[in-house]
């Protein structure tokens, strides 16, 4: 009967550690009823931008250049049929899986997170969800092409993006 308990203890403990287990790369996802080809114009609105300005800059520069590629364009006045923001979050990872250094440390990982979502002007609903969780090269001479890579690699995703 002890046998039995101790491997149901297992179990368990291995199931609540592949639980735990983050998964990365990108999600999209488009609001029931909502057909990505009708949009054809954007503007921004604030979101979760990230702290760092530099990197603010970048996220958005790099949204902006991937817009045009699934058919939006940026407008400045007037209604647009879509508000794009995004939020972004770094958090660190634990491999848990790894064997512990010297004092017992499991190995840490930065990870970034970034979400990009298009909004209904008169509901501010989303209505188009991107979202990427990615393990982060921290240097900053890295970290620009970390992120054209990671928004690039979102928009690939995209409903209205032509395969090529």
């Amino acid at each position: 009967m002890r046998v039995l308990i101790a491997g149901a203890m297992c179990v368990i403990a291995a199931a609540v550690l592949c639980a735990q287990t983050p998964t990365y790369g990108v999600t999209v996802t488009v609001a029931k009823g909502v057909d990505p080809a009708k949009f054809k114009t954007y503007s921004w609105i604030k979101g979760g931008p990230s702290p760092d300005k530099t990197v603010d800059a970048q996220i958005v520069a790099a949204i902006d250049r991937e817009l045009p590629g699934v058919g939006l364009t940026k407008t400045a006045s007037g209604k647009p049929d879509v508000l794009v923001t995004y939020y972004s979050l770094r958090r660190t990872d634990v491999n848990l899986e790894a064997k512990p250094d010297s004092a017992g440390r499991q190995p840490q990982y930065p990870v970034g997170s970034l979400m990009v979502a298009l909004m209904d002007p008169a509901t501010r609903k989303r209505v188009v969800q991107l979202r990427t969780d990615k393990p982060l090269d921290v240097e900053p001479a890295k970290l620009e092409a970390g992120i054209n890579a990671a928004v690039t690699e979102m928009f690939a995703k995209y409903p209205t993006r032509q395969k090529k």
